[in-house]
This record gives structure tokens, sequence and C-alpha cells, in this order.
């Protein structure tokens, strides 16, 4: 993980000098006592009914629960696409609360990137108009735009695909579309909601090894995922049940790219 500060103070023992230092991480986001309530004629649902969850940067966390649990209400909280009926939500030090439709506009554009089962890819751009779509939200040249667009589409193995349309790519390539989409801006965090859930197995490893990749340059991922083997690959998981946090945990057995090609491979 990153660390904001730290704190060095030296001692003697034994006539030598003892360093310690004291990494202090830093919060990127923190969500305390969130509450979402939704009113459907006479029947009122507390999809989200206590929730305090703090993420560092450069954290891999895990959003798991069954259908019903909050998880997907919880993670558009976090992509500042839904507001909570009360609590507060503090990402890089700002009230969400407090931010005009403007300026949460400006976060969803350039702080976070967001993948979908889905893909969410318009049918008739090609695969570099997709990809270089936020940057036109954000006042980029055509020329700025394009050279950006080209660099992560290399970066997740679509070079030779630049000019392709949705309907001719592949399902995995597709959702490697919407990877190099929500990287484009070079934001901090990357949210990504069932991002393997339309995806083959083998498929799924490649993506999960994308992410991999992506944690390791530095980006936080937050996965919102209902399959055990997907959390698996987070280095926390938050587990939610009728929207409470039932557990908080880091996760003791990380499944990375590499443990799950050979299992694969040796089956």
């Amino acid at each position: 993980m990153y660390a904001l500060n730290s704190i060095v103070f030296s001692y003697k023992s034994s006539n030598r000098i003892i360093i310690v230092n004291f990494v202090k991480l830093q919060e990127i986001i923190q969500i305390s006592h969130i509450k979402k309530t939704y009113v459907i004629g006479e029947e009122t649902i507390h999809a989200l009914k206590d929730v305090s969850v703090t993420i560092h940067k450069n954290e891999y966390v895990a959003l798991m629960g069954p259908s019903g649990s909050g998880k997907s209400t919880l993670m558009n909280m976090l992509g500042c696409l839904d507001s909570p009926t009360s609590g507060e939500y503090i990402l890089n030090n700002i009230s969400v609360a407090k931010m005009s439709d403007n300026e949460l506009a400006e976060v969803r554009n350039k702080e976070i990137g967001f993948v979908f089962q889905t893909f969410n890819l318009l049918p008739r751009a090609s695969t570099l108009e997709n990809v270089a779509l936020p940057l036109v939200y954000a006042g980029f040249s055509k020329s700025e735009r394009e050279k950006r667009a080209k660099e992560v589409l290399e970066q997740v193995g679509l070079g030779n695909r630049m000019n392709h349309k949705p309907n001719e790519l592949s399902g995995g390539q597709r959702q490697r579309v919407a990877i190099a989409r929500a990287l484009v801006n070079k934001p901090a965090i990357i949210l990504a909601d069932e991002p393997t859930g339309n995806l083959d197995s083998k498929t799924s490893i490649e993506i999960m090894g994308l992410f991999e990749d992506i944690h390791k340059n530095g980006n936080t991922i937050i996965l919102v995922t209902h399959e055990e083997d997907i959390a698996l690959h987070a280095h926390r998981v938050v587990r939610l049940r009728d929207g409470l946090v039932e557990s908080d945990l880091p996760n003791e057995k990380i499944i990375t790219y590499k443990n799950r090609l050979e299992t694969t491979n040796n089956q």
C-alpha cells in the first residue's frame, strides 16, 4: 500500500541504534453510518441500514454478498452515482454531500473509473472512440484523446483492435475495452461491478489477471461480485448481508492470475 506519511524515531539497544518507522496509510474513502432507504408505493426498502467502511489508497477490496445484500447500492454510493439517505461519505478528504452537481460529475469523470458487467460500449463507435469518450468530457483535444486511448488499449492488449466495433469483438475483448475506458483518465479508483459476470471461466481468469496488473500499477480497486473465486483475487473482502457489513477481513488466501492459470492447465 502507499503511505501518506511516516514517523521515524531511534533508540539505543546494546550500543546499537534501532530505527523504527511507523507508516500511516492514506485513507482515500471513508463512509460512516451510511443508510439508504427507498420508498416504493407503500413499501419502504432499507437497502443499506448502517454501513461504515474505510478504504486506503492502493487497496484491492472485494464487496461480496448475495442478491439483496446492498452491495450494488453501496457501489453506487462509492461511485457518486447515488446519494445516501443519511450518513457521511468522505472521498479524498472531501465530503461528497457538500459537492455540487458539477463537482460530482468531475469526480466521476476524473477520479473514478467504472467497469460494468454489461460493458456499456457505444455500438456504432470504434474501440478507440469508445475508450477516448471520457476525455471528450474532460476537455482534451482530439490528438490528445487518441494518443491516450491508444496507450491504454496497448496496456490491455488490444493495440491491434483499435478500429473494430464492439460487435466485432469477443466478450473478453469488449470487457478489455471497458477497462481501458475506465483507465483512460488515469483515475485513482477503479470500481468494477461484476466484471466477469458475462464471461466464460478462461476469459474471467484473463480479466482478473488484468485487474491484478492495474493494482500493481498503483490503482485502488473495488470489486463487486457474488462469486467467491473472483473475490479471492482481492486482498480484503467485505461481506454484506441484509444491508449491513457482516464481516470485513484481510484475504489470507489470495488467488493470483498465475495460480488460477496453473490450476486450469492441470485440470
